[in-house]
């Protein structure tokens, strides 16, 4: 299997996900990031550069960036500019980041200290949204702020571990709302009632990228995040298929007919487990060959070729989301409603992160 041609004739092809700076872009950004540092494959940072030079201003202002909607999934892209100043020094991406953390400064809060997930989910606490601004929020701290609010990093995810776990399943419910009166909502809880596999995948994610920009010397901080990423590991392995090593859409059930091992949270947990182990706050005995084969088995069951003989990667869960309103209900039938796609960004880049990890671990053998 090719993987290195599908990925270089999909980055050849690729066009913006949306006309606005979006998050799905910066999947795929994160993911030649990742894929550069690994394999020193300048194919890589120049995509990423194109993309960023493309966008970006030379005052640092992305006018492209929906400022008014408040949305946290507008700060994934911009963790890519950290990559773009370290590259060049040059004072664009420093304005550039700044411009991001501003973002994040004015976004609305609820009552609790999280940040919303976007301005018409108010009151709400998405799994999604702690990929999405925390690593940002902490790389801006460990380059520029001296870690001077570090406690609110943490206090978010606490808030996570709080009101969105649930101890008898090891897993983090999809959403929370912090008022109590969207359809979807446990009206005692606040929590979305199922358990989405990509949602964990970005928490898993989350976690293990601010581990990565924190350090040991942050003493609590840092020990509070390792021991919420450990737990939600250990709950997640729990739900393993046995055959593939893969994770199911719903991912807790498995024995609903029409449920299917979905690839952008697997490459998700591949990432998350690799990456734990690389970092030294998984045991390699017990994970390190577990994220292998989670990879591997992506590489074999999920690219599959076209009748003109070109790779692509399947099964990815086109969107999956809560509300507005009485759509989308969170209910199990919801989730494997949602369209299943070949080559979104939101699977592809995930997959090209997981690879970066793979190869890192491959290459220390």
């Amino acid at each position: 299997m090719n993987t290195d041609a599908f990925l270089k004739d999909y980055l050849s092809d690729y066009r913006p996900y949306k006309t606005y700076w979006n998050y799905e872009d910066g999947c795929v950004l994160i993911g030649c990031i990742d894929l550069y540092l690994a394999t020193g494959d300048e194919a890589y940072r120049d995509f990423v550069m194109r993309y960023l030079n493309t966008y970006v201003a030379e005052d640092g202002t992305i006018p492209n960036y929906e400022t008014g909607k408040f949305n946290i999934d507008s700060i994934n892209c911009g963790k890519a500019l950290f990559f773009a100043w370290t590259q060049t020094k040059e004072e664009k991406w420093q304005r550039a980041i700044a411009f991001h953390m501003e973002r994040l400064r004015q976004h609305p809060r609820c009552a609790c200290g999280n940040f919303w997930h976007k301005q018409n989910y108010p009151n709400q606490i998405w799994l999604d949204g702690l990929y999405m601004a925390q690593p940002f929020y902490m790389a801006y701290e460990k380059l520029f702020d001296k870690y001077a609010h570090v406690q609110d990093i943490t206090d978010q995810f606490r808030n996570v571990r709080r009101f969105l776990y649930q101890p008898e399943k090891g897993l983090s419910y999809h959403a929370f709302d912090e008022a109590r009166i969207q359809p979807w909502c446990n009206r005692e809880t606040g929590c979305s009632p199922n358990f989405w596999l990509r949602s964990m995948g970005w928490y898993l994610m989350a976690l293990i990228d601010c581990i990565d920009l924190s350090n040991e010397q942050l003493f609590e901080h840092y020990k509070a995040l390792v021991d919420i990423f450990r737990e939600s590991i250990l709950g997640i392995m729990r739900y393993q298929e046995p055959r593939t090593g893969l994770f199911y859409q719903v991912i807790d059930r498995g024995d609903v007919k029409d449920n299917y091992l979905e690839t952008s949270g697997s490459a998700m947990v591949a990432y998350a487990l690799l990456k734990g182990v690389r970092l030294g706050v998984l045991d390699p005995e017990t994970y390190a060959e577990e994220g292998k084969r989670v990879y591997r088995s992506l590489e074999a069951n999920k690219l599959h070729t076209d009748g003109e003989g070109r790779l692509h990667l399947g099964d990815i869960c086109a969107v999956a989301g809560l509300g507005p309103g009485e759509k989308r209900d969170g209910s199990v039938a919801y989730y494997l409603s949602e369209p299943r796609v070949d080559d979104d960004s939101k699977g592809v880049g995930p997959f090209m992160m997981a690879r970066s990890e793979y190869l890192l671990a491959t290459k220390a053998e």
